[in-house]
């Protein structure tokens, strides 16, 4: 009896595959040879959107072992003791087990968990991602009590923005963030990717604004 013929989106999958193991693995054995003997010792926890337009590797143009990586839903970080789970061990274990030296949340342009923030009856068939969204509902209200919603795309950009700092507080009340941070060892950073565009923004503790890396 004839296999089943594999669908397209496999056979992409495997195509990329077989390129990698073919030319760019050869190309990066040392790094990987380095690697393998010294184990990862990353300088950035870097925590992002799931979003299949974010590639954080390819922004920051970083290699194997240089960033750890926390993709989710709208780049959120649940406050300590809120939601104990994947992100909170990941968070741990960067800061205390890698000794990263800084932590960026970055945010992005067009952000669909922030759309559905904005739309909650969108979700209504998404219950896991509703509640998961609900780490994030004070930065709509920070939103909506600084901006109109006249202008929804604005609106957008500025709710993400917002989502970011609040992130960005999130993660500082979680031990091992601020027990290093205190120290002046460890940095909290927000990012704001703009993939429309091709630019990074950065958030200024000194302006309290965002703006592009110069």
């Amino acid at each position: 009896m004839p296999s089943a013929s594999k669908p397209e989106s496999l056979e992409r999958l495997l195509d990329g595959v077989r390129h990698f193991v073919k030319n760019e693995y050869p190309q990066r054995q040392e790094v990987y040879d380095q690697v393998t003997r010294e184990g990862q010792h990353p300088h950035t926890l870097f925590v992002t959107c799931a979003d299949s337009r974010i590639d954080p590797e390819l922004i920051t143009q970083s290699g194997p072992g240089d960033i750890f990586v926390a993709r989710n839903i709208g780049n959120i970080v649940p406050a300590y003791g809120e939601m104990m789970g994947g992100i909170s061990a990941v968070v741990e274990y960067a800061i205390s087990a890698l000794q990263v030296d800084q932590v960026v949340v970055c945010g992005h342009a067009d952000c669909g968990a922030m759309r559905g923030l904005l739309n909650q009856e969108q979700l209504a068939n998404m219950p896991a991602v509703q509640n998961w969204l609900q780490n994030a509902h004070a930065a709509l209200s920070i939103a909506d009590a600084l901006h109109s919603r006249d202008n929804e795309a604005q609106f957008l950009d500025e709710l993400t923005r917002q989502n970011v700092l609040l992130q960005m507080n999130h993660i500082r009340t979680h031990p091992s963030v601020a027990g290093r941070a205190a120290q002046g060892r460890l940095a909290v950073y927000g990012w704001v990717y703009d993939f429309r565009l091709g630019q990074v923004l950065i958030y200024d503790e000194e302006t309290k604004q965002f703006a592009p890396i110069t």
